[in-house]
């Protein structure tokens, strides 16, 4: 006889006791704690109910008897209408009701595994908040991004070949970050706003632990695409940036819309992180281009400050251009370290990744560069990170298509890598640019009330 851990009293229990057909011929659950075998057969939210024989004695479990609130499970609705390992990656999430509370029982076929998470919302007196359901319900069906993982650490790697140039030079770097790419087949010429967010979560959850617990229900992971539209959808409903809301008429989900700086900071509020956005403009620009138009007519120079210190927020002057933004990327990065590492020509920061936007791209920058010149200026270097698939065929006699793969092998041996993450200040052409920064802390009472009117600093170039 086949035994199983019960997902609410962990006792050991025959795995028939967890087990049960529900009221309808070609509908069947089990449910184990750490892996749920189930088959699927019925259309998505039939009303249900499931009773097991062991939960009718279970002391811990809530109750004996559950009413299936809702199915989202990719899956035939019928025996006889395909087999279900035909059906690819499918999921499957049970809202199962009781009374006024929920639980969340969640599982993911590609890595054959389930969590039962307790999602127990209270939905009495004035009805419950909807905003803390959709909340449970997107904790437990969200998926993680699929992608390929430098396991020797990017950023270790980057500054290594850093410290090994030849001449004088200083480097700021952030710390860890994964780079995510745009694919081809799913988000090519759309997906770099939702690519940098990735990223930029990618630091927010390994090096901060106060962002590691609110972000994305304290998953501890990087969200799929198609999970974080629906955070951003979320973050609407609360109020957060209400025009913005208005431009995508409330819904991002399952659409192949492009996103800004104001869009990652609407999502980042919404779990209370302190996100903030500056603005570089040019006298001269007839006008702005993506989101970032919504963004510079709702209220540039707002008072809300941005604080990464005086230094990097201080009017540099006019007629600079774009060194203006360099050089306030180079403040920015080096307001703030941890100390220098090997030969202390690399400085390691403990400020976040930067969001770069600018007319149709967006790129995440990780570090700055400077070097010396015989004037006594310094040369600035942006190390940048792109999502998108690129093609440069300086770097070999064939076009090369740069993958996270080619970046890896470029930075291991020591060639090439250059070419692919840094960008002098000559490359910046564009009449704007936006960045989207993450301050320390966890906002909360007014301050979170605050943060749903997004806000920037415009500095002229």
């Amino acid at each position: 006889m086949a035994f199983s851990a019960c997902p609410f009293c962990n006792f050991s229990v025959p795995t028939h006791e967890l087990e049960s057909s529900i009221d309808s011929p070609d509908t069947r659950i089990s449910i184990l704690s750490v892996k749920m075998r189930r088959e699927i057969w019925s259309s998505r939210g039939e009303s249900l109910i499931f009773r097991p024989v062991h939960l009718q004695l279970c002391d811990s479990a809530p109750s004996s008897s559950y009413g299936i609130e809702s199915i989202d499970a990719r899956v035939a609705t019928t025996a006889s209408r395909g087999n279900k390992n035909d059906q690819g990656h499918a999921s499957l999430v049970l809202t199962l009701k009781q009374e006024n509370n929920y639980i969340s029982i969640y599982e993911d076929s590609a890595t054959s595994s389930s969590y039962v998470i307790d999602a127990r919302v209270d939905t009495t007196a004035s009805g419950g908040n909807r905003y803390d359901q959709v909340h449970a319900s997107l904790v437990v069906s969200q998926r993680q991004e699929v992608f390929y993982k430098i396991e020797c650490d990017l950023m270790v790697m980057l500054r290594k070949c850093l410290e090994s140039e030849s001449g004088s030079s200083r480097t700021v770097l952030c710390g860890y970050i994964d780079h995510f790419q745009s694919i081809v087949s799913h988000d090519h010429g759309w997906g770099c706003g939702w690519r940098n967010i990735q990223m930029l979560s990618s630091h927010l959850i390994k090096q901060r632990q106060e962002a590691r617990q609110v972000l994305y229900g304290g998953s501890g992971f990087v969200p799929n695409i198609e999970s974080l539209q629906r955070w951003l959808e979320l973050a609407w409903e609360k109020g957060f940036d209400p025009p913005g809301s208005d431009d995508f008429d409330r819904r991002v989900h399952g659409t192949r819309t492009w996103i800004g700086t104001t869009e990652c900071a609407a999502l980042l509020h919404s779990f209370g992180l302190r996100a903030r956005i500056v603005d570089f403009s040019t006298r001269k620009a007839a006008g702005v281009y993506g989101p970032m138009d919504r963004f510079l007519s709702k209220g540039v120079g707002s008072s809300i400050a941005v604080s990464t210190g005086k230094e990097s927020d201080r009017d540099y002057g006019k007629g600079k251009g774009h060194q203006v933004l360099a050089r306030w990327v180079w403040n920015y990065f080096s307001s703030s370290n941890t100390g220098r590492s090997g030969n202390q020509r690399v400085v390691l920061s403990e400020k976040s990744p930067l969001y770069f936007q600018h007319d149709g791209h967006s790129r995440t920058i990780v570090g700055i560069q400077a070097k010396p010149e015989k004037n006594g200026m310094l040369q600035y270097n942006l190390l940048i990170l792109d999502p998108s698939e690129v093609e440069l065929s300086s770097l070999c006699e064939a076009v090369m298509t740069i993958r996270t793969r080619a970046l890896e092998k470029s930075l291991s041996v020591n060639g090439g890598w250059q070419q692919l993450i840094k960008r002098g200040v000559h490359t910046l052409k564009k009449p704007q640019y936006q960045l989207c920064y993450v301050d320390p802390g966890i906002a909360s009472g007014e301050e979170l009330e605050e943060l749903k009117n997004i806000h920037s600093v415009l500095h002229e170039l």
